[in-house]
């Protein structure tokens, strides 16, 4: 795929969006998805104050809505259509930012999107936390999306589903790296969604999503990042699945790993809500071994 932008990836800064807010080849999306227990909601947020000609994306819209666990990855030709809706088409770059001030949903779309063949496409570093704190012009105009055309080239290798789960943990060829916090990890703090078993995935590391940003909203640098990883057991050169509560953090510290260096690194799709609502899984508890 090509555009008549050079986007960076896989972050851009507030100044270079600045600068290029009005470029026609540039498509920015507001995907602010929050917990219910914390009382926000990313489109009513959207309605009162977004970066100016954003359009929003539901994370759940963007979902499978008929499939038994959250944020399940639709398929692509469903994906694609939701996007075309959007105004996204294969030539544009697209700038995803969240209002979380942590990258908590952003990645989430820039993993979609990313997993289906569409590199051209990054997140906010700081997302509209940042913006908003520098002043940066904001909008309340909702606008109608000019439908463009989205053709899906899926990269399967991004994801994994429960299967390749069961078999990874016998065969432990992939590191599984969980991003959700540490009590939830150890089960030392009881999950948000009922029927769902505490602890984690058998070998698997804990890289709490939230501790890969710094006060400020920013990804850490690449070097402090390694850091992190390495204390938690994770080494950059091997394959690695990142995991969490149902998807979305678990894109958080794909793109962590990422601007780390990591070249192998996919996502489980069901993650935890899926693997801890099985009978039958394997479930360790306690912080990592």
């Amino acid at each position: 795929m090509t555009s008549s932008i050079s986007l960076p990836t896989p972050l851009v800064s507030t100044a270079w969006l600045a600068d290029h807010l009005d470029h026609p080849a540039l498509r920015i999306v507001d995907a602010s998805w929050y917990m219910a227990a914390s009382g926000r909601k990313g489109g009513v947020d959207f309605g009162t104050a977004h970066i100016p000609g954003a359009v929003y994306a539901d994370i759940d819209w963007l979902s499978d809505e008929a499939a038994p666990y959250p944020h399940t990855l639709p398929s692509p030709e469903t994906l694609a259509s939701k996007l075309s809706a959007l105004g996204i088409g294969n030539t544009h770059a697209v700038v995803v930012y969240d209002g979380s001030g942590q990258h908590f949903s952003a990645p989430r779309l820039w993993y979609m999107l990313r997993a289906l063949g569409h590199d051209a496409v990054a997140v906010l570093d700081g997302g509209f936390v940042k913006w908003r704190a520098e002043g940066r012009p904001v909008s309340d105009a909702v606008p109608t999306p000019v439908p463009a055309t989205f053709v899906p080239h899926v990269d399967a290798a991004r994801w994994r589903d429960i299967s390749s789960m069961r078999a990874n943990v016998e065969s432990h060829a992939e590191q599984v790296v969980d991003a959700r916090s540490p009590g939830r990890f150890s089960a030392e703090e009881a999950e948000p969604r009922a029927g769902v078993r505490g602890g984690h995935i058998p070998g698997a590391k804990n890289a709490h999503y939230a501790s890969l940003v710094g006060a400020n909203g920013e990804m850490l640098s690449p070097d402090v990042l390694r850091a992190r990883f390495a204390d938690a057991g994770v080494n950059l050169d091997a394959p690695i699945v990142c995991s969490c509560g149902s998807g979305i953090t678990a894109c958080a510290v794909a793109l962590g790993l990422e601007v780390a260096g990591a070249k192998q690194v996919a996502v489980y799709d069901g993650s935890w809500t899926e693997w801890g609502s099985q009978t039958d899984t394997p479930v360790e508890t306690g912080s990592t071994r």
